[in-house]
């Protein structure tokens, strides 16, 4: 079997050209986000939406709950999907609704976004008091039944109890290190060290608000990036997780940063001229130009083999130990 190429979160606006520039980047698995704010009847109806793109779509997409399912999809040239959510808003109140979801399919789950929830505190927080009560039990619930803690948009003290709480590795699916870029949503250095010596994993995003020097972000300065991190944290423990939000509308950015929380619009780490979405990278605007990556990685110095792992090798390792229930 080739190396896979997996990118660990993408909120694109899917449509059949979507799905078929998946395979023209010979994307073969992506984790998508199935809720932001959504309540668990609402969550539902996104999986069913999707359920009928595999229908439809059975020559380009299959469902993905397993490392396995990633190989299938490299064997018979189509893109594997695993599912996610943002934030804890689906599982309500309820504890029992996390294995629900597992069962569902849901692999991977934030405990926030942005905001205190139930669980933990959010990056935008003025205070973070880390995991609270039910947090802790949500991650130990999460951990027996393989469903991944994710901290991508919580704060630091959150994000170190959760790795701290956690007896399975975590993963931060879409974020960048501040010592390169300073956005309130990028994760400082203690932060990075803790979850990758815990076998942590972290997906660099290509986000523009995440990248140094915004949508003029250059291939080179993010692989360069990727290098140094590497040197700081060992290449196992990196990857991709683009958070690629293509096609999208601007008014889904509201949905995004606001939900019902907020009758006024949470422009987060910006201003009201970033309400909308900031154009990509030249060098990345779709799943076509994921081998420009590939090739960045190689020309900042990397070995075939660890390009191949960043693309998508550590994350399938990460699938195969991560997804089943705990032994």
């Amino acid at each position: 079997m080739r190396a896979p190429v997996i990118d660990n979160l993408q909120y694109v606006n899917w449509s059949e050209t979507a799905f078929r520039q998946l395979r023209e980047g010979r994307v073969d698995a992506i984790h998508v986000t199935i809720a932001y704010h959504e309540s668990f009847r609402e969550a539902v109806l996104n999986v069913s939406q999707w359920n009928g793109w595999f229908e439809q779509f059975p020559d380009l997409l299959l469902r993905g709950t397993t490392g396995d399912d990633v190989r299938r999809a490299v064997e018979t040239n189509r893109t594997a999907v695993f599912f996610g959510f943002q934030n804890p808003s689906p599982i309500e109140d309820d504890i029992g609704l996390i294995e629900v979801w597992h069962q569902l399919g849901i692999r991977f789950m934030q405990l926030t976004y942005n905001n205190q929830s139930l669980l933990a505190t959010g990056c935008y927080e003025d205070n973070d008091t880390g995991l609270t009560r039910f947090g802790k039990q949500a991650v130990a619930e999460m951990n027996r039944v393989g469903l991944v803690v994710d901290m991508s948009h919580s704060a630091d003290r959150s994000t170190l109890e959760a790795i701290e709480n956690s007896t399975r590795p975590i993963a931060i699916t879409h974020a960048n290190p501040k010592w390169w870029h300073r956005a309130l949503r990028n994760k400082e250095d203690r932060v990075i060290r803790a979850l990758t010596e815990s076998g942590g994993m972290i997906g660099f995003s290509l986000y523009p608000h995440h990248l140094k020097d915004g949508t003029d972000c250059t291939l080179q300065s993010f692989c360069e990036m990727v290098a140094e991190a590497a040197s700081r944290y060992g290449v196992a423990s990196l990857g991709i997780g683009s958070d690629l939000c293509q096609d999208q509308p601007d008014s889904v950015v509201t949905w995004m940063r606001n939900g019902r929380w907020s009758k006024q619009m949470d422009y987060g780490e910006g201003s009201a001229a970033q309400a909308g979405f900031p154009p990509q990278p030249d060098w990345f605007t779709d799943n076509r130009d994921m081998p420009n990556i590939a090739k960045g990685l190689a020309d900042a110095g990397f070995a075939q083999d660890e390009t191949d792992a960043i693309m998508g090798g550590n994350w399938l390792r990460f699938y195969d130990t991560s997804f089943g229930a705990q032994e």
